[in-house]
């Protein structure tokens, strides 16, 4: 599997439940690499830029009202396969559909209160990562563990 970046985020669900910790382990013991991670409050510009390909559809308004209502937690992983790795720990969109062990489906009630965003593709967390981090603030760094994972 090709090593590649990609883009996550903790919805303001997740700090105001202080969960944030329990995630990111799950994250990182699935042997995922942090490369760059900020706590911000997204404006609407960011929002809308961030859900574009969303605009038009019903359930916009809800996104970016939802993403602005409260902090967030962005980060960049990365990892073997990490784009789709990051989907299948996250499970499915649908809180109904959300298997138990994943992340959604064990903290996730409502679909419109999604706790966590996972690019969908090479493109998109291009695209994401982009719109959160500039290129210095994502940093290289090896912590020797890569043979274990």
């Amino acid at each position: 599997m090709p090593v590649e970046r990609t883009f996550t985020m903790l919805k303001p669900g997740v700090l105001a439940r202080r969960v944030a910790g329990e995630i990111i382990t799950r994250i990182e013991r699935k042997g995922f690499i942090i490369r760059a991670v900020k706590t911000l409050r997204i404006d609407r510009a960011l929002a809308e830029a961030h859900y574009a390909e969303h605009r038009g559809k019903d359930f916009f308004e809800r996104l970016v009202a939802y993403i602005t209502s409260g902090p967030v937690l962005a980060m960049v992983l990365e990892g073997d396969g990490a784009i789709a790795m990051l989907r299948k720990l996250c499970g499915s969109t649908k809180a109904e559909e959300a298997a138990p062990g994943t992340i959604r489906g064990d903290y996730g009630m409502h679909t419109n209160l999604n706790i966590i965003h996972a690019s969908d593709s090479p493109e998109s967390a291009a695209r994401e990562i982009g719109l959160f981090f500039r290129p210095d603030e994502i940093l290289e760094w090896e912590d020797g563990s890569h043979d274990w994972i």
